[in-house]
């Protein structure tokens, strides 16, 4: 039976907290269990294993970096969109190292298509794209540059990962720049080998 108070959504959040504190690695099903003060058995009518206590984290916090990046580019375009959008996901990912790990994961068909915040995250990505007057098949090869330049930035800030003296926030406003010129100027080709 179901602990009093204790819902799916409440681990899902406590999960996500914890994996920020610990780190998605580290992040266990008794670890969550000793954040509520019940025994592990208390805590798997609410969550069948590790792997399915990571994918609710993932689909937690797609869902809430998924409102922070809408938040970023309500109301803008072109460069003040892909600024907004840009700051929003760094700032997600520094604050929330451990949820937005989970948000990176690959996960299993049946949860990826059905978790909101993974498919909002992909239509604000094109959306924000458009305004640049982008269309398929170069509109996703632009997103996974713009994919490959955040996530990658995130990623080397959060381990500390750049040793050089200069300053972090000039580079970041250095990469924008040039990321904006390429997708205002993004080759018409396809990309394909001649």
């Amino acid at each position: 039976m179901p602990r009093q108070g204790l819902t799916s959504e409440r681990v899902s959040a406590a999960a996500a907290e914890l994996a920020d504190e610990l780190g998605l690695s580290r992040l266990t099903v008794a670890a969550v269990a000793r954040h509520f003060g019940v025994s592990d058995a208390a805590l798997y009518v609410h969550v069948r294993s590790r792997d399915a206590l990571i994918e609710q984290v993932a689909v937690h916090s797609a869902a809430a970096f998924a409102d922070e990046l809408a938040l970023a580019v309500a109301g803008r375009a072109g460069r003040q969109a892909l600024a907004g959008f840009a700051d929003a996901w760094r700032t997600f990912a520094a604050a929330h190292p451990g949820q937005y790990a989970a948000t990176q994961m690959p996960l299993p068909p049946e949860v990826g298509m059905n978790s909101a915040g993974h498919l909002r995250l992909i239509e604000l990505s094109y959306a924000m794209l458009r305004g640049y007057g982008l269309d398929e098949p170069v509109l996703t090869d632009a997103i996974r540059l713009v994919r490959s330049t955040f996530h990658g930035f995130a990623s080397l800030e959060n381990v500390h990962g750049f040793g050089h003296v200069r300053d972090l926030d000039t580079s970041w406003h250095s990469i924008l720049d040039a990321l904006h010129a390429t997708l205002t100027n993004w080759p018409t080709g396809t990309g394909q080998p001649q």
